[in-house]
């Protein structure tokens, strides 16, 4: 499939690099120059194990490029993935970028006769894909669902084995609005041999933001367990052990410590509190989680 991601940072380039070496043709696009020039040269703007080598490779076979981006671009796409960043702005997450990109597609869709898909790689709470992206790739193409179509496929990336989750991942989520854009994310995964669930955009976009506020959760809470431990001469990594000798439980994200960090954790928390707090719905355990979270950073200090 040819495929456009806009975006090189950390989940555009590392998707595009990987859906390459799968066999797909893959244009990234960035508003850098330098960016461009710099992948097109096989040297990556960012760290990611084994990330460079797979770069030379694709490159090598032709089946990777990068471009800047503007309207008239995409080069003959079946499916334009979304893939920039949406930084936190007090609890919310910023949109700028998607809003951006969104326009630029929309003009590209006008003028393009063929049916292209839309995807949203970025993380956006539930209701962004089917209203913000669609409305203003709607109001600059002058088509409407249907004519173009409209997907949210969430990463679940862990820094430093992005590469291995990418390539061998427990699940794909296919989140789609219309039959034709299923049919294409089926079609883009096909080399991928794992679970594979078909959703529409809204609930693709919750089993991100669920994903990681539950892995946010564990982490708190044994770093709630931690302080107990040692009051009463336990061992917590002992504890942790043991929790996860149980099946129902698991042993991951049962390590105490300095608390989550990172650029999607307390991010996501927060918006999924904020956005839960906009529909009317108590976020009393996030509430915690996120409490908890800012209360361990004071906690390992005396340390």
């Amino acid at each position: 499939m040819n495929v456009s991601i806009v975006g090189t940072g950390y989940v555009g380039l590392v998707s595009g690099v990987c859906l390459a070496a799968k066999g797909h043709h893959v244009t990234c696009y960035d508003i850098n120059n330098k960016v461009v020039d710099s992948l097109n040269n096989g040297i990556c703007q960012i760290y990611e194990s084994g990330l460079q080598a797979l770069l030379t490779s694709v490159l090598k076979d032709d089946r990777f490029t990068a471009k800047l981006i503007s309207d008239t671009t995409f080069f003959a796409s079946d499916i334009i993935i979304i893939a920039v960043g949406t930084p936190s702005d007090n609890g919310k997450i910023d949109l700028s970028y998607v809003k951006q990109v969104s326009e630029s597609i929309g003009k590209y869709i006008k003028s393009n006769k063929n049916f292209v898909s839309v995807v949203v790689k970025s993380t956006v709470v539930p209701g962004t894909t089917d209203t913000v992206v669609r409305g203003i790739i709607e109001e600059n193409s002058g088509k409407t669902l249907g004519q173009f179509g409209i997907g949210m496929n969430p990463e679940f990336l862990r820094e430093g084995n992005a590469i291995q989750d990418f390539m061998e991942p427990d699940r794909i989520v296919l989140g789609h609005d219309d039959p034709k854009t299923l049919k294409q994310l089926q079609q883009l995964y096909e080399p991928w041999n794992c679970d594979k669930i078909a959703v529409n955009t809204r609930t693709a976009e919750m089993i991100k933001y669920a994903s990681n506020a539950m892995l946010a959760t564990r982490i708190s809470f044994m770093n709630q367990i931690a302080p107990l431990c040692e009051k009463v001469g336990a061992d917590v990594k002992q504890v942790a052990k043991g929790m996860g000798l149980d099946k129902r439980i698991g042993s991951r994200f049962l390590q105490a410590g300095v608390g989550y960090g990172g650029s999607c954790f307390p991010k996501d928390v927060k918006a999924l509190i904020k956005t839960l707090q906009d529909n009317n719905c108590s976020a009393s355990i996030l509430d915690s989680v996120d409490r908890t979270n800012e209360l361990q950073k004071l906690y390992v200090l005396p340390k």
